[in-house]
């Protein structure tokens, strides 16, 4: 498994999967399709800490590096995907640097931030010196998504020890008065991820971005995303099981 600063390093788009059915068994499947990555959804799936210790497990088995979007910006949520073995987090609704801050904090052990000591998958999977190494491999994504977080973007992006943006594009649509939509190509929405790009190349942040499919990802990756969520379990299962149905 290569992380993911090692394949943005390289220049080479982190392809993501994305997770929102509460099943080690989906979560496999997925991890199995060739992904760089695979995000669990804890904020709007239906998974809940045991499901997503089980799913963690399952991407284990792979090569997908594991990530965990957590319902919550709060030091709890936090720890606990880490110390259950998720090598990154995405923080939603982050709006400013103080934000931002909080959450690098809750993912940092001392002296560098608040993490509490209790590694406990996280240890079995990388080994026991895993927290003499978690500061530094252990990604930390802020999600740009409301009219606060694009203001402050710039403040936000300075935040020391955060390695990355994600862009949700549906919530910044409703941030700009627009429709929520995912492959948003209203000028305005174009304009704030363009914001979004330039402040995070800026202080050399990953950027990532939500997208609806292969082909708006592909712009996005052409207009400076570094990451791009592809595809999600309910969306994939939806479009197959309708096109089967559809041949009827």
């Amino acid at each position: 498994m290569q992380s993911i600063r090692a394949l943005v390093e390289q220049g080479t788009g982190v392809i993501n999967g994305w997770l929102s059915i509460p099943s080690p068994i989906v979560a496999e499947v997925m991890a199995r399709q060739g992904f760089h990555s695979i995000c669990i959804d804890m904020q709007h799936g239906l998974i809940d800490y045991g499901d997503c210790v089980s799913m963690l497990q399952a991407i284990g088995q792979t090569d997908a590096f594991p990530l965990v979007r957590v319902p919550s910006n709060d030091e709890a949520s936090l720890m606990r995907v880490l110390d259950a073995g998720a090598q990154g987090v995405i923080v939603p609704l982050v709006d400013t640097a103080s934000d931002a801050a909080r959450a690098v904090a809750a993912c940092r052990y001392p002296p560098l931030g608040r993490r509490s000591f209790g590694p406990t998958r996280a240890a079995m999977v990388s080994g026991p010196e895993y927290h003499l190494r978690a500061n530094d491999k252990v990604l930390v994504f802020a999600m740009i998504e409301t009219s606060s977080g694009l203001e402050n973007i710039y403040e936000i992006v300075r935040t020391p020890g955060l390695d990355g943006v994600y862009i949700g594009p549906s919530d910044l649509s409703y941030a700009l008065g627009l429709e929520p939509q995912s492959d948003n190509e209203d000028p305005k929405h174009v304009e704030a991820v363009r914001r979004i790009v330039a402040a995070c190349r800026s202080c050399s942040l990953i950027v990532g971005i939500h997208c609806g499919g292969p082909e708006f990802a592909k712009r996005a990756l052409g207009a400076g995303a570094d990451l791009v969520t592809v595809a999600s379990d309910i969306n994939c299962l939806r479009a197959e099981a309708g096109r089967r149905r559809s041949l009827f």
